[in-house]
């Protein structure tokens, strides 16, 4: 029997997320840019085609998808966007305005906007660093968007998650309160079984 499989899930999923932050670190150097665009453009082709008027988006960390030229094409087409606003363990949704400040984790938030109060989204763009078979989010750790899930899943219309590099398990390494995603787009091609 191998090593993984005398794991605990929760061993399994730390481990996993150790391996896909490494795979995320190389594929933040060279070539990054141009990654981003291609899912940046996948993206924004969704968006359009599922006539997605109310995004939820996402302030994006060196590792991550760079979304802020969609940002600013999807503003410039008067969609109203939101982003997370960090809240002790977990964030709330604010509209997305500048300027922005860079608060905990690096993380850049607009300075001061009304909470979100809309009763649906259209879509949800959610940042991952892995997925597994049940295409759940293996995230950086924190459990925030988890915790915000949990309580919004409702009034969220479709879930995409992006990532710069596919990092994917056959094994079931996530639990199941980790956010479910309805569309996975990565700039690498990737093959689902």
């Amino acid at each position: 029997m191998s090593s993984i499989m005398k794991q605990s899930k929760e061993e399994q999923k730390k481990a996993f997320r150790a391996q896909c932050l490494r795979q995320l670190e190389k594929a933040s150097g060279y070539g990054s840019y141009f990654k981003d665009k291609k899912t940046v453009a996948l993206l924004y082709d969704i968006i359009k085609e599922r006539k997605a008027k109310e995004v939820m988006a996402y302030l994006p960390l060196k590792s991550e998808v760079n979304l802020y030229g969609l940002i600013t094409r999807l503003r410039k087409e008067k969609r109203v966007l939101y982003v997370p606003f960090m809240e002790g363990a977990s964030f709330r949704l604010v509209k997305y305005r500048l300027p922005l400040k860079t608060k905990q984790f690096g993380i850049k938030e607009p300075n001061d906007s009304k909470q979100f109060r809309k009763k649906k989204l259209d879509m949800a763009i959610v940042p991952m660093v892995g997925t597994d078979a049940t295409h759940r989010r293996v995230g950086f750790g924190k459990g925030m968007y988890d915790r915000f899930f949990e309580k919004q899943a409702k009034s969220i219309n479709y879930t995409v998650f992006v990532a710069r590099h596919w990092c994917y398990s056959p094994t079931i390494v996530t639990d199941d309160h980790d956010v479910k995603a309805d569309m996975i787009i990565t700039a690498q091609p990737f093959l689902q079984r």
